[in-house]
């Protein structure tokens, strides 16, 4: 019995020895991946995961996650403040669903830049953003999530959320008649406020940029598109708003050409702001129905498309 009693003892301290050796980290602020570490690792630089997903819960909220050398790093759910940040290497995310899926806290912040988010069967969106404060898209490539209704970015908040896309491609997205590259469309009581500033929005099915609030009337949108391109889409821009509520759209310093079907789109309460900007080489240039506006600052280039259409206000230039 004595004998028994000392090799459960020793047993015993073996398996409490071998649980105090396991590793068990603590989140860091700056976390890395690399293409041949391992989502067993800390994260660190001298021991980087494998996946952004096997990093992020390795990150701290408010943290940063790096990619140490080119590599393929998988589809991620952000439910936190976070940047992943790989604009210094090849930092790719192929996948089949979503490729990023952000789901944060009303104040977060969530930056994603230098990314090449890739879509194989059957994708569904390159980006899709549910809640947070702000998402911030900067130096990207979002391609080929092709798939019925599926979008490059996918845009439908919950709650009063920012969308920033800056120095980015969003192309080869949609399928026929649905989907396309970008989508602004909230949800319940979410509100969406949208900035673009030099993204190339190209040779997507469908609406090159959708833009729709008629799920939620009550709210107040704005969108302000500067120095981008919508081009080879079949509509470049195409936008949808309840009678009555003011969707503001500016669109300054851009392009919306050789779409197949039409280059701007207005339909029910619209409001747009079109300044030094080209439409051209479309079947049509701009459409209009409803109590929609499409005010020109008087210095934008319309002709060359199949059927012109027209602005229906004019407005002062101010220098």
């Amino acid at each position: 019995m004595r004998k028994f009693t000392k090799i459960a003892y020793a047993a015993a301290l073996v398996a409490a020895t071998a649980l105090q050796s396991a590793p068990a980290y603590a989140q860091a602020t700056r976390t890395w991946v690399s293409g041949v570490g391992d989502d067993v690792n800390p994260c660190s630089r001298t021991a980087p995961c494998k996946t952004f997903a096997g990093a992020i819960s390795k990150t701290a909220a408010g943290g940063e996650i790096n990619c140490l050398d080119p590599g393929g790093f998988g589809a991620v759910t952000i439910n936190k403040s976070l940047v992943i940040d790989c604009h210094y290497t090849e930092g790719g995310a192929l996948a089949g669903g979503n490729g990023i899926v952000v789901n944060a806290g009303a104040s977060d912040v969530v930056v994603i830049r230098g990314l090449d988010i890739f879509g194989v069967n059957p994708p569904t969106h390159g980006v899709r953003i549910i809640a947070g404060g702000s998402v911030i898209i900067e130096e990207c490539v979002i391609r080929r999530f092709n798939a019925a209704s599926s979008f490059g970015v996918s845009f439908q908040p919950t709650g009063a959320t920012k969308l920033y896309i800056s120095n980015s491609t969003i192309s080869q997205n949609g399928s026929g008649a649905t989907g396309g590259g970008i989508n602004v469309q909230p949800t319940g009581v979410g509100t969406a406020m949208v900035w673009l500033n030099n993204v190339r929005v190209l040779n997507n099915a469908n609406d090159g940029m959708h833009i729709d609030t008629q799920a939620n009337p009550g709210s107040i949108q704005k969108v302000d598109i500067q120095n981008s391109d919508f081009a080879g889409n079949t509509n470049g821009i195409n936008t949808t708003g309840p009678a009555g509520v003011n969707l503001n759209v500016a669109v300054i310093d851009s392009r919306a050409v050789n779409n197949t079907g039409t280059g701007i789109i207005a339909n029910g309460g619209v409001i747009y702001l079109v300044g030094n900007s080209t439409i051209f080489g479309n079947s049509t240039g701009l459409s209009l129905t409803g109590v929609a506006t499409l005010g020109s600052y008087g210095n934008n280039y319309l002709n060359g498309n199949g059927t012109d259409g027209a602005f229906t206000a004019g407005f002062f230039q101010q220098k």
